[in-house]
């Protein structure tokens, strides 16, 4: 009868704890266990995923934005997300093109803005959890009191043209048509590259005229880019670039013509050879003062360039002052022009009996009709012709003597070394 009753109480013990755990509250049995061992079963409920996000968007220029530079600083950057798509329009409805990084994380425009325009952008956006968004952004750009164009040309002011061959002496000039009183702006804005590389410095030698020279004569061969990118610079004043410019040529073999007055020959170098000495009959010398001023009959000593050429050239002294006796008006063939005020190495065969032993030009190089056309023929834009042992005052840089300019005086030229 005892053992039965165990049995009994133990059967009720199980049934009871069944019982607990089946109505599903929390139970635990006392055995004297600690209570870190005691199991303990609780329903769990799951968090709800966070709410989509939209891409974050850094738009410049900030929306509603005025007098905005309209070439540069225009992009938009997703920090989070991506861009899908966006269009930019003006106001007169025009759409700009852009470009979209591979990424989808940023955009620019891909043409020139104008100036004193208004611009919309739309952006289209899924930000990280792929959320999509569209934005409007617009801003107008600044409008210029005036804008300055700028050319790039030859000392002898003509166009340099784009796949050109030039001489080792050729000097860059910046021509702007209005005259600019931030030029340490404009200089940065004017950029020459060559290959291989050279020292080269601009000089300001007007209020609207910059030269750009190497230190020494190019290489032959050498590559030349040259690039103004003044478009939305501001030049002082009121002024800003209208547009950017940009030329490429080469430099062609080393051509180095010496006329001295001791030989009275000049003998032009391709490339360091000797290639051809020609008689010459140079300026007679002295001077004559006409109104006041003080004309010089010297062809005067230092570095010139080959400007240009023409075949046939009118020279006419009166454009220098000269009329009456001693004056001049004739037609000359083969004309190679080296100065900016008119000194040419020219065909004229009434000076043949004196040329090689005598100067009685004005100041030009008379040559033979032969020698003449050769040199013509050879010569291109940028060719160095040296003068020496002439008398009167030696060549300016008013004149196109950039390369009789000190190294170190041209530097001074720069506006950003003073």
């Amino acid at each position: 009868m005892f053992w039965s009753r165990r049995v009994r109480v133990a059967a009720l013990v199980v049934a009871v704890a069944a019982s607990v755990l089946l109505a599903g509250d929390v139970a635990a049995i006392n055995t004297g266990c600690p209570a870190p061992c005691q199991v303990a079963t609780a329903a769990h409920t799951l968090p709800s995923p966070p709410a989509p996000k939209p891409a974050t968007l850094k738009i410049s220029p900030r929306p509603g934005s005025e007098d905005v530079n309209p070439a540069s600083g225009i992009s938009v950057a997703a920090f989070s997300g991506t861009l899908e798509k966006v269009t930019m329009v003006n106001d007169a409805g025009k759409e700009i093109p852009g470009v979209l990084s591979r990424n989808k994380k940023g955009w620019r425009p891909a043409a020139q803005l104008g100036y004193g325009r208004t611009y919309t952008m739309t952006i289209h956006a899924r930000g990280p959890r792929g959320m999509p968004t569209r934005q409007t952004s617009s801003f107008t750009t600044v409008s210029p009191d005036y804008q300055a164009s700028v050319y790039l040309n030859t000392i002898g002011g003509a166009p340099i043209q784009d796949g050109g061959t030039y001489g080792i002496g050729t000097v860059v000039v910046a021509r702007f048509d209005s005259k600019i009183t931030d030029r340490v702006t404009a200089e940065k804005r004017l950029r020459v590259t060559t290959d291989p590389p050279v020292v080269g410095a601009w000089n300001w030698v007007d209020d609207q005229t910059a030269h750009w020279r190497p230190e020494k004569y190019y290489a032959p061969g050498t590559k030349v880019t040259v690039s103004a990118d003044i478009y939305g610079a501001r030049l002082g004043d009121g002024l800003y670039g209208e547009e950017d410019k940009r030329v490429s040529f080469k430099i062609g073999n080393a051509h180095v013509a010496i006329a001295d007055d001791t030989t009275k020959h000049v003998d032009v170098y391709d490339n360091g050879k000797l290639v051809r000495s020609m008689p010459t009959s140079m300026g007679k010398g002295g001077t004559q003062t006409i109104g006041g001023t003080t004309l010089h009959f010297w062809t005067p000593p230092g570095v010139y360039t080959v400007l240009d050429k023409a075949n046939p050239v009118v020279m006419d002294s009166t454009t220098y002052g000269l009329t009456g006796a001693g004056g001049y008006r004739t037609t000359v063939p083969y004309a190679t022009r080296i100065s900016i005020d008119g000194i040419y190495l020219h065909q004229l065969d009434a000076t043949i009996w004196a040329q090689g032993n005598t100067n009685v030009s004005h100041g030009c190089l008379n040559l033979s009709g032969e020698n003449a056309k050769w040199f013509f023929d050879f010569a291109v834009p940028g060719d160095i012709v040296e003068v020496r042992n002439t008398g009167g005052p030696p060549l300016t840089l008013s004149q196109g003597g950039d390369w009789s300019v000190p190294w170190d005086e041209w530097r001074k030229g720069s506006a950003l070394n003073n």
